[in-house]
């Protein structure tokens, strides 16, 4: 059993909230863990099973103190601050559960790791979501690593907290209770938030977890024309695993046929910004939401085809200038 100066021990480090744990108490801790698994042996020749579980019981806290005075910085006292520290530390690394569980200290963690993502705003995603992301062509992880996610595993997306992240889930909350299709509550919500980036894990707790959320998304850009970006589809300044909408209006039917990866390399060819007025995202604001679309040179009327040759890049201002222009010269 647990001798009384190691009890003693434990208890001082378990309560010593006040100041982190420092390298020595680290050491101190391993030192005390070695003397416990020492002992043990005589106890698995004990017949009774309860001394033996009481004396794993005295391991498994000191094992717990040990991993939560692993991280050694200044404001790391709770098991939430010590979880987005390592986060911190590795973001857009696959993270899994029970490291979470190691560094945090208490079997609580996923409560913990929920408030970081809620209340905080702390752009986590878990293996689930990161699959069902990458299927729509909406993320990018290596394969060696995406294959290997479990639904417990996490990656920190984003090193920006998001401050607004609170409001849009009680938003959240709301929409995704009503009676409408995945589809509806996803560009429901996205339409409360145009011009803000998303996480994959906001919409898919929008769409009540089912798994067709991320199909729904790229339905929503390819067939109905909403102008929803991530950074694979023409927005790279956004976070691997974001969505935006950038306007609160869909694009002419012509224009939304073309396949994402034309879309791509024209944008790309065009250096992300408009080629008649020079309008770039990095310009965007509240009261100048325009964003980047595609035109068809040759009128898609006309059999103007979907290649990079037939299309240009022009910000929402501009195109709509041609348009009301080629419909001028028609009358």
């Amino acid at each position: 059993m647990l001798k009384s100066e190691n009890l003693s021990f434990f208890i001082t480090a378990r309560r010593g909230r006040e100041k982190p744990m420092s390298r020595k108490n680290s050491e101190s801790l391993r030192n005390q863990i070695e003397d416990l698994i020492r002992n043990f042996e005589s106890e698995l020749k004990n017949h009774d099973l309860r001394k033996k579980v009481l004396a794993l019981v005295d391991i498994f806290h000191g094992l717990r103190d040990l991993g939560k005075s692993l991280i050694l910085v200044d404001g790391t006292n709770s098991a939430r601050e010590r979880i987005l520290r390592y986060f911190q530390k590795y973001p857009q690394t696959v993270i899994k559960g029970d490291e979470l569980l190691v560094v945090s200290g208490i079997q609580e963690w996923p409560r913990r790791l929920r408030e970081l993502r809620v209340q905080l705003g702390w752009k986590i995603i878990n293996g689930i979501t990161a699959k069902q992301m990458n299927i729509e062509g909406d993320f990018s992880l290596r394969e060696d690593d995406l294959g290997s996610m479990k639904p417990d595993d996490y990656i920190l997306i984003s090193t920006r907290q998001d401050r607004d992240a609170a409001h849009r889930w009680n938003t959240a909350n709301i929409i995704r209770r009503k009676r409408l299709s995945v589809r509806d509550k996803i560009l429901e919500f996205l339409r409360e938030n145009v011009g803000q980036p998303i996480s994959g894990e906001e919409l898919r707790y929008v769409a009540n977890q089912k798994t067709e959320w991320a199909r729904r998304i790229r339905e929503l850009r390819t067939e109905y024309g909403w102008p929803i970006a991530t950074k694979n589809t023409g927005r790279p300044d956004l976070q691997v695993g974001e969505y935006v909408l950038q306007a609160d209006r869909q694009s002419h039917e012509h224009d939304r046929i073309i396949p994402d990866s034309v879309r791509r390399e024209v944008l790309r060819r065009d250096a992300y910004k408009c080629s008649s007025c020079g309008w770039t995202h990095q310009e965007w604001n509240p009261s100048d939401p325009r964003h980047l679309e595609l035109h068809h040179i040759k009128p898609h009327v006309e059999r103007g085809e979907n290649t990079k040759e037939n299309l240009q890049t022009l910000c929402t201002l501009c195109h709509d200038c041609i348009h009301k222009s080629s419909r001028i010269s028609n009358h």
